[in-house]
């Protein structure tokens, strides 16, 4: 006879959605072991929208994850379809302002109010092979690194995969990874201004082979990110020295910038942008949430609103699949579903607005398809 479950759900992740589906999932008196591989570089720069503040809320978590440490975001600013800098503000937002996040001052606080709440963190711990077993159960190996948990075997009755785009755990277990574009960042964090600006709103500048980003972090510095194809020449902005001279050859973003210094900047650092998502988001024993189960473009601001409500999502209906409810993870996959077609409809809207450079590879790849001529659709006749 196997051994009993130790866990009813071991959750692979501690970013936004690992936490959300962990605090869901503790808050309903199931046994959770959150697992925080912590690897790679931290994320910075990362803003959160004013509706974020339910989701916290909701989580019960609101006071204590956006407290002293992160610095309001107002409104943003926009150079998108025309030279003319349009700004777009939060001051009548029924919510109030949003927030440029210190993002691993976020995601710790998230993992200690899992914590707060029951479920069992370990810290720095990949979770390795898992395997199904033929009482339905999972069997994992805990893999930590220096200075996190040891590693152990546990057994659980449910997965979920809140390892990032790569969903790790899902496609090992059969699911396919679909991307929507090829897009990456380029960027690079400038050191705080001797005579920093009291704008703290985010810029947004497209250019004729991608667009810009800016938000000035809670620590002084400024992210500065460049987004475009990896396979046209302007993803060469990876080398400090380009990077700066298209920096430099902006409107707007040279403004914010200069204050900063830029006589010499460090190594920029690439990462994934792409828009992806996993063909089903739950399957045997496991369930996708965050990136995992769909990543979209920056350009929507959504990344961590996404993250909090699929994980809260994804550990509500986990709950109440274990509970007997057969239709809890179809109602989870519908509602990942709604929030893909909103965000395609979204992303076709905003990239159609931007046409000075009609002709160019970034945006002629971004561009609506036109529709079929119904002359030459497969078993029509011509009149």
């Amino acid at each position: 006879m196997s051994p009993a479950p130790a866990y009813d759900t071991v959750v692979a992740g501690g970013g936004p959605a690992g936490c959300a589906a962990a605090l869901a999932l503790a808050r309903a008196g199931r046994t959770v072991l959150l697992a925080d591989a912590g690897t790679g570089p931290h994320k910075v720069g990362e803003a959160l929208v004013p509706v974020g503040r339910l989701l916290l809320a909701d989580l019960g978590v609101e006071r204590a994850v956006l407290g002293s440490g992160h610095r309001p975001c107002h409104g943003n600013l926009s150079a998108w379809g025309s030279a003319d800098l349009h700004a777009v503000d939060f001051l009548h937002d029924p919510y109030g302002h949003g927030w440029h996040l210190d993002r691993p001052l976020f995601d710790r606080r998230l993992r200690a109010a899992a914590r707060a709440a029951g479920a069992e963190v370990a810290e720095h711990t990949a979770v390795r092979r898992p395997a199904r077993q033929p009482d339905g159960t999972w069997r994992l190996a805990l893999r930590g690194r220096s200075g996190g948990t040891a590693d152990r075997t546990v057994r659980c009755r449910w997965v979920v995969d809140a390892t990032g785009r790569g969903a790790a755990i899902a496609v090992r277990s059969g699911a396919r990874r679909h991307t929507g574009d090829r897009l990456t960042a380029v960027h690079l964090l400038l050191d705080p201004a001797r005579q920093p600006t009291p704008d703290g709103r985010s810029l947004v500048e497209s250019d004729e082979d991608g667009w810009w980003y800016t938000s000035l972090l809670p620590s002084g510095h400024r992210l500065v990110a460049y987004f475009t194809d990896p396979d046209l020449p302007a993803a060469a902005a990876r080398d400090a020295g380009r990077f700066r001279d298209r920096l430099l050859a902006t409107r707007h973003l040279s403004r914010l910038a200069r204050p900063h210094g830029l006589t010499v900047l460090p190594p920029p650092r690439r990462a994934a942008a792409h828009r992806a998502h996993l063909d089903r988001v739950h399957g045997d024993g496991w369930t996708a949430a965050g990136d995992a189960a769909a990543a979209f473009d920056p350009l929507s601001s959504q990344g961590i609103l996404t993250a909090l409500y699929t994980g809260l999502s994804a550990g509500e209906a986990v709950d109440a699949h274990l509970r007997g409810d057969r239709t809890a993870l179809a109602d989870y996959a519908a509602k990942v579903a709604t929030a893909r077609a909103a965000h395609r409809h979204d992303h076709r809207v905003v990239h159609a607005q931007e046409t000075r450079w009609p002709d160019r590879p970034f945006w002629a790849r971004r561009q609506p398809s036109p529709l079929p001529n119904p002359l030459h659709t497969k078993g029509s006749s011509a009149p």
